[in-house]
């Protein structure tokens, strides 16, 4: 007898600019390869070392506004004067294969996602202080001064933001952070509905009468 799946779980990562967001999620996603982390669309030139189709889907603006118009995306924003977008095919076809997703978006991209999927579980990553984020920004060295000024500006919008998301992160050590984010994956795939499905076999043994 065939056994449908039981549906992956989404969960969405966001952060302000330079909070560490994306080295926590690459870090996860080797401590916890049954995440497929969903590759966004974007306006943004590429940084040096970044490959098409890994780290992004590397778009021109016209493309992707007409794949706004074509209902493509799950969610889009214009983050920092770029466009990001999530694949609605590939995320929903990962999901229904019974594999977690992991979205890294921005508060915008979450908001909608909680929208069109309420049972995502969502993890805001904020920076330890002000002053740690400004330096994280400026050590990075890809981006120009006016880029990270405003980089710096904008997080102050994007933290206030935080409090909608299921879990906050403060990621000061990395590794405990790391530890905080693993944590909540591992707790997720405990909750009492996927694993009574998980293991209706188990429970029907344990409810049997001896008799």
């Amino acid at each position: 007898m065939n056994v449908e799946p039981i549906e992956g779980t989404l969960f969405v990562v966001a952060a302000p600019s330079g909070a560490g967001k994306s080295t926590l999620v690459n870090a996860l996603l080797e401590r916890e390869p049954a995440i497929s982390l969903s590759v966004s669309h974007t306006t943004r030139p590429p940084r040096a070392g970044e490959l098409y189709g890994r780290h992004y889907y590397f778009v021109e603006r016209a493309e992707f506004e007409r794949e706004i118009a074509e209902g493509i995306f799950l969610e889009h924003a214009e983050v920092h004067g770029n466009l990001y977008g999530t694949s609605r095919i590939t995320v929903q076809g990962l999901l229904s294969q019974g594999r977690d997703v992991l979205l890294e978006i921005d508060w915008q991209g979450a908001e909608q996602i909680r929208r069109a999927k309420p049972d995502c579980v969502s993890v805001f990553i904020l920076p330890p202080s002000r002053t740690e984020l400004e330096r994280r920004l400026r050590g990075r060295g890809s981006d120009s001064v006016e880029v990270i000024e405003r980089r710096l500006r904008n997080s102050r919008g994007e933290i206030a933001h935080a409090h909608e998301f299921d879990y906050i992160l403060i990621n000061d050590v990395f590794d405990q952070a790391l530890a905080d984010l693993q944590a909540i994956v591992r707790a997720v795939r405990q909750r009492s509905a996927p694993q009574w499905r998980r293991h209706e076999g188990l429970i029907a043994e344990l409810l049997a009468d001896d008799a």
